[in-house]
């Protein structure tokens, strides 16, 4: 996935960059640790619902890393990790489905918004779900996520389930959303 140029309305130009990783460099995980204590934080998921120690963060990170059936990846702005998501293969006994992968843990830092790297991140791992052979692409989010709800039904993302109780939040219950988009269609390519 190549590295790009946006500009963000100013005269200087962001540098983007869609890439998966196979391990951590640098500051990658110390960077994924702020971004998702950050997304709970802001109340956009990670399915905690009050960020736990740091320790636990990069427990759940590296053990991402060490999931056979999970790729991840990250969005960069001029450099800096602010922004993921991972593709889960069904796992190797599951012949009967494994035409399909899930898009899971999608989120951009909402200071890094306007860059046009969600569109990005999701078209990058739209390209590769097709290159390594999926034919459908799953994915849930809750309901009040409006605008990630509006990127993946632009992306041609159909939503085929509402689920009443997806997650509890201060003793409230709110639904979830679940979608399907069929990748080996020619409308695939929008």
């Amino acid at each position: 996935m190549p590295e790009t140029q946006k500009s963000d309305g100013a005269s200087d130009l962001k540098a983007t960059r869609i890439e998966e990783i196979e391990s951590f460099t640098g500051n990658d995980l110390a960077e994924l640790c702020e971004l998702t204590f950050h997304a709970i934080t802001d109340g956009d998921g990670f399915l905690w619902v009050k960020p736990p120690p740091v320790r636990v963060l990069e427990n759940y990170w590296n053990g991402v890393m060490l999931v056979p059936e999970r790729s991840l990846f990250i969005a960069r702005l001029d450099g800096r990790v602010v922004g993921t998501s991972q593709l889960l293969r069904p796992s190797l006994n599951n012949e009967s489905g494994a035409f399909g992968a899930q898009l899971t843990t999608f989120i951009i830092a909402p200071w890094a918004r306007g860059h046009g790297l969600a569109r990005g991140l999701l078209q990058g791992l739209e390209d590769v779900a097709r290159a390594r052979g999926f034919t459908t692409l799953d994915l849930d989010v809750r309901s009040d996520r409006t605008v990630a709800i509006r990127l993946f039904e632009a992306h041609g993302f159909e939503r085929w389930g509402v689920k009443a109780r997806y997650a509890r939040i201060n003793g409230r219950y709110i639904s979830g959303y679940y979608y399907s988009k069929n990748l080996d269609e020619s409308s695939a390519s929008k």
